[in-house]
């Protein structure tokens, strides 16, 4: 018997049990606490959040200022928030035989993992669980296309910029695990 766990947030679980020749993924939780680093979505356009000055390179080279906002110290990402999915490299999720989600915050990832890693599995839940799950998604997608960004910042994730500029090393850390699936942005 062997458990894996797939993702990095103690109350988001996803962990995969295999035994013997059965795979059995226990919840999918999407971690989003990686949007309290990207500026709000304003239902209603603020000049304070549009005014807020680019943050630049101790050496002075300000190419991600269109990308990256400072606001009270703190480096802010300014386009569409970005989440952080399960992993994926310690197991292939097509090999899942069979998703068990106990409540409804543990099913945020489930679009990705039945659309995107050839899973072909079943999976199980309560009604009452899959109905607030997928109000909650609808929810979320409807509220993010509500208040497009017109840029979908990428820069800020180079790792050539990482390594070569003073960049605050927890931001990318934070924003970019070890796995190459990092962070997605949400697509139901």
């Amino acid at each position: 018997m062997k458990l894996y766990c797939l993702s990095g947030h103690p109350t988001l679980p996803c962990n995969v049990l295999k035994f013997k020749s059965t795979t059995i993924m226990l919840d999918c939780g999407l971690d989003m606490t990686s949007t309290l680093n990207f500026l709000p979505l304003p239902l209603v356009q603020s000049p304070r959040l549009s005014n807020l000055p680019g943050w630049s390179l101790k050496d002075g080279n300000a190419f991600l200022d269109k990308e990256l906002k400072e606001c009270s110290g703190h480096v802010f990402v300014d386009s569409v928030p970005e989440f952080c999915l399960p992993e994926t490299e310690l197991i292939d999720l097509s090999t899942v035989d069979v998703i068990l989600i106990s409540n409804y915050h543990c099913m945020m990832a489930l679009p990705y993992i039945t659309e995107h890693t050839g899973f072909t599995g079943t999976v199980y839940a309560t009604e009452p669980t899959v109905q607030i799950g997928r109000l909650l998604m609808e929810e979320l997608v409807n509220f993010i296309e509500r208040v497009p960004k017109a840029q979908s910042a990428s820069l800020w994730k180079n790792k050539d910029i990482q390594s070569k500029h003073s960049v605050p090393s927890q931001f990318f850390t934070y924003h970019l695990p070890s796995g190459p699936s990092g962070l997605k942005s949400l697509n139901i």
